[in-house]
């Protein structure tokens, strides 16, 4: 019987045993990118099989929590204003749920309903109408249900979904570049099994992008590829490089930036995806790595490791023009505020219990409320010792400063973390579904232990 009451996604008579030493491996492997399922004529229709299951996974034989049999599932890839129907057959001994994390789409039926429960031996038709408006860039799918998200998500269930469309934006040179998914994904091991309760944040844990162990991404001296780097695990932190090489950041979140801006290294937590251009270093080799980051005295210090070799050979080619002007981008610090909020995010000095606004998460309780074409101002405060991130379902904020910084306003975002002892003002437009939804933190074993509140859009 795992912490959470669920036997079955325990790992077993194990569970007392320390999590085994982060694998390692030399580049031996060709980066794969995952299948893909893409809607036609405007109908993305499939199914997801959830189940548990031995995957070949960092060369062994482990059993892991997967969709449709896979560690790394398809991923989902449609068009703004596309429709998609999932039907979603639970084989697990637990419930489940689906989230579409990112997406600005109804929060409530069959859509992106997290106060939905799908039961063992069930299969629940998730049917989701997305607006002409849906931003592209990177969003991914994961469970949802309370107590359970970290245990599941952990355990191997998330995927990616990208909207096209960023093409658009490019000039011409760049349009039809290569672009790779990588999805960053991590598992803590027990014996033969991804280890699914009991999830200490810090523990070792052996990093994978789509799934392999250090696997060598290929390209050519001064080429152009689009990465769409996005951290799909449960909880933990990366803070990527490429030594020499910049990543120039085209979207974040799922949100075409306004301009495009270069840095040596981003921060990204559980949920945070960047879609960046990345050009080809001289011949030779170098690593794609994840920095040392430290959370805080309350949180977690997390090592470096390498993610994947990044080979740079064949015939150089001339460096593209690389965009400045982007995307336009919705700026709401000169909108009417209809109303100010406080989210306060707190937890008790043993680090096992969080709170919003000093409640632990109860679904029957609305603790926040909007009304629908309206913008909300929220300050978000971190009065604990340790990085919280924040999260809100259904509709995207701006960031307007943090710790008392103004900050630029690229575009929209949907996951961004609040500094220990610190603050971060958002502003929320609610367009389009009224309902009910939720806000969190995005570090799962925090939101499945209390940190997560309910929202009620009203029309």
């Amino acid at each position: 019987m795992s912490a959470l009451g669920h036997p079955k996604l325990s790992t077993g008579p194990l569970q007392s045993v320390s999590p085994s030493p982060a694998l390692t491996a030399r580049a031996t492997r060709d980066l794969r990118d995952p299948a893909q399922i893409v809607s036609r004529n405007g109908l993305l229709r499939t199914r997801i099989v959830v189940e548990r299951k031995k995957v070949r996974l960092a060369g062994r034989d482990l059993w892991a929590l997967t969709y449709n049999g896979m560690y790394m599932p398809p991923t989902l890839r449609l068009r703004p204003g596309d429709r998609m129907e999932i039907s979603f057959e639970n084989k697990l001994d637990h419930q489940t749920n689906l989230h579409v994390h990112g997406m600005h789409v109804s929060p409530v039926g069959h859509a992106d309903n997290i106060f939905l429960k799908v039961e063992p031996g069930k299969t629940f038709t998730y049917e989701y109408t997305f607006p002409k408006s849906l931003e592209p860039g990177t969003y991914w799918y994961h469970p949802h249900p309370h107590t359970l998200s970290a245990p599941q998500t952990a355990g191997g269930m998330s995927g990616l979904i990208v909207v096209d469309g960023l093409d658009r934006y490019l000039p011409a040179p760049l349009r039809g570049i290569t672009e790779h998914a990588v999805a960053l994904k991590d598992f803590q091991l027990v014996g033969d099994q991804i280890k699914t309760s009991h999830l200490k944040i810090g523990a070792p844990t052996t990093r994978t992008v789509n799934g392999q162990l250090n696997p060598r991404i290929r390209i050519r001296p001064g080429e152009t590829q689009l990465w769409r780097l996005a951290n799909i695990g449960a909880n933990i932190f990366y803070k990527v490089t490429l030594p020499g090489t910049k990543f120039h950041i085209v979207a974040q979140d799922g949100y075409p930036v306004n301009r495009v801006y270069s840095v040596d290294s981003m921060v990204i937590p559980a949920g945070a995806r960047y879609d960046v251009l990345v050009q080809g270093p001289k011949a030779g080799v170098s690593e794609l790595r994840t920095l040392p980051y430290n959370s805080g005295k309350a949180g977690n210090q997390f090592p470096e490791a390498t993610l994947a070799t990044v080979q740079s050979g064949g015939e150089p080619m001339r460096p593209a023009a690389l965009p400045t002007a982007f995307a336009p981008v919705v700026d709401l610090s000169k909108e009417p505020v209809a109303a100010r909020k406080t989210v306060i995010f707190t937890e008790n000095k043993a680090g096992t219990l969080f709170y919003i606004n000093h409640k632990q998460f109860d679904h029957n309780r609305v603790d926040f409320r909007a009304k629908l074409h309206t913008v909300q101002e929220w300050t978000i405060k971190n009065d604990s010792d340790e990085v919280h991130s924040f999260h809100i379902h259904t509709n995207d904020f701006q960031v307007l400063g943090i710790n008392g910084k103004p900050q630029v306003n690229y575009g929209l975002r949907d996951t961004v973390d609040v500094p220990p002892r610190g603050n971060m003002v958002v502003r929320i437009r609610f367009l389009d579904y009224p309902g009910k939804t939720v806000l969190h933190c995005h570090i799962l074993n925090h939101e499945d232990e209390g940190m997560m509140a309910v929202l009620q859009i009203d029309k």
